[in-house]
């Protein structure tokens, strides 16, 4: 019962007029960023994050989660009627539901989309209410050699996972962990890195680095694309509700993609993108009409957008248990749970319960939501995508620039914004990612501390620091994530 009187406790933070006021704003604008191309959830949150340092921080991460939600949701809207995913974890839901919105059946596919993201929501939040008492739980026992331990497993397995290449990982991994250095050392009072600029001397500023790589970064890329031309919209047809058939063909899937994207949202880089072809290449072998794929079948819709969302409530269980992002969008809110002075793991729950059972309350609220915004108000979300593109982005540079400087009035803060900004462009132009980054950025002091801190009980001894038994496996781990996989595409060329 503690649990669930704390989810209660929860709902009472959560419904309160303000909390429901940035719920909604939070699903709205997070279907809108969806729906548009280009602009995702961890644009977006980086964007908003030198303006929610005034807010309450409950207020602050329900409105962020209600955003994460909805770009979910609002992303398989233009992978049906656009045949452009607006997030990645959509792509796979563009092979079959633009199918079906040629064919005329637009509106099952929304449909499908809608209510199974609906149901894997709520599952997966449900799931989370339940898991993440228990490991953070766990997690209490963990000293400093583990969290050591644990920021190196989350350094190898995002520079292994996400990017083309391990060493192009690593490199952008490395970039953010020397950006984390600068500034005083926390333990000494000496200064590191600051080349005689006084204004450096509280470090780099984790907004800075978000926004100037996200959404700078972002902008300078789609400027210096050729084409920026308005793809042709089906429009949607037929009633919005399903038909019996489609609904006995649906529900399966709703629920298998569920299970299936839940824990790779929680397994480090396990991201969105890879539970979602799971489930498509699941259904595909377990449906009864296999013919149909390719050609617009409604379980190739339902159950890869019931993963996507599933994976986005896993993706909350090892930020909020252990402080450890396992998605782009992750580290963005790891960054602004460090603007508000808070460090998720174990103790968050004991520190700030209020704010973490009105967060997961909020997910329940923002999940029905999002189901009565999406299919009635279907025909205004396809109107964004007349937004010309140059005025687009246009206006995120303006944004980003004003809120950067409305933080600190910090010119030295300005140019680090449009510094970071021509990086983020470098990197998407040669394919380096930029998750890595602000993984390294975030995680890289608190792993440096960590481990001063054990060499200091064990009074400099660092193999008895490593050769823990928990602190060990967890190395052992890392590892491996870095090893196997060049050692698979070994054995697969040869």
């Amino acid at each position: 019962m503690g649990t669930l009187s704390q989810l209660m406790g929860g709902f009472t933070q959560a419904l309160t007029f303000a909390n429901i006021g940035w719920c909604l704003l939070g699903t709205v604008l997070g279907t809108a960023v969806g729906i548009l191309p280009g602009i995702g959830p961890a644009l977006t949150i980086a964007l908003l994050l030198p303006v929610t340092a005034y807010l309450d921080a409950t207020g602050a991460f329900i409105m962020f989660a209600g955003l994460y939600y909805g770009a979910m949701y609002g992303s398989s809207t233009t992978s049906i009627l656009l045949n452009t995913p607006g997030e990645s974890g959509s792509i796979v839901t563009a092979v079959e539901g633009h199918k079906m919105a040629k064919a005329g059946r637009g509106a099952a596919a929304l449909a499908t989309a809608a209510i199974g993201s609906f149901v894997a929501g709520t599952i997966g939040t449900a799931l989370l209410t339940f898991l993440a008492p228990l490991i953070a739980s766990l997690a209490i026992a963990f000293g400093p050699s583990e969290y050591f331990a644990i920021a190196v497993f989350a350094f190898a397995a995002v520079s292994s996972m996400l990017g083309t290449s391990p060493s192009r990982g690593l490199f952008s991994l490395f970039l953010g962990i020397t950006a984390g250095v600068v500034g005083i050392d926390s333990l000494t009072g000496q200064s590191r890195f600051t080349m005689g600029f006084p204004s450096l001397l509280d470090g780099i500023s984790i907004v800075v680095v978000a926004v100037g790589l996200f959404a700078v970064g972002e902008a300078l890329w789609v400027a210096s694309q050729p084409s920026l031309r308005v793809q042709e919209i089906e429009p949607v047809k037929g009633s919005l509700w399903m038909t019996r058939g489609e609904w006995r063909r649906s529900w399966k899937p709703w629920l298998r993609g569920t299970f299936i994207g839940f824990p790779f949202g929680a397994l480090p880089a396990g991201g969105t993108e890879i539970p979602t072809f799971v489930s498509y290449t699941l259904e595909r072998k377990l449906s009864s009409k296999p013919e149909e794929f390719g050609r617009g079948a409604i379980e190739g819709v339902a159950g890869p957008e019931a993963a996507n969302n599933a994976a986005v409530a896993g993706v909350l269980v090892p930020l909020l248990t252990l402080g450890l992002p396992t998605s782009a969008t992750a580290a963005i809110l790891l960054a602004a749970f460090q603007e508000y002075g808070l460090q998720p793991g174990p103790l968050l729950f004991l520190t700030s319960g209020d704010l973490v059972w009105g967060l997961i309350a909020s997910l329940y609220i923002g999940n029905l939501a999002l189901l009565v915004l999406n299919l009635p108000l279907v025909g205004l979300w396809v109107r964004l995508l007349a937004i010309p593109q140059h005025l687009l982005y246009g206006g995120i540079l303006v944004f980003s620039t004003l809120g950067v400087y409305s933080l600190n009035r910090s010119i030295t803060d300005l140019v680090l914004l449009l510094l970071f900004g021509l990086v983020g462009w470098v990197m998407r132009r040669v394919d380096i990612p930029v998750a890595p980054c602000i993984i390294g950025l975030i995680l890289g002091p608190m792993a440096e501390e960590q481990l001063r801190r054990a060499l200091s009980i064990s009074q400099g001894d660092l193999v008895a620091v490593l050769t823990r038994p928990l602190t060990l496996t967890i190395l052992i781990l890392a590892a491996l994530v870095v090893a196997v996989p060049p050692l698979l595409a070994r054995r697969r060329r040869a």
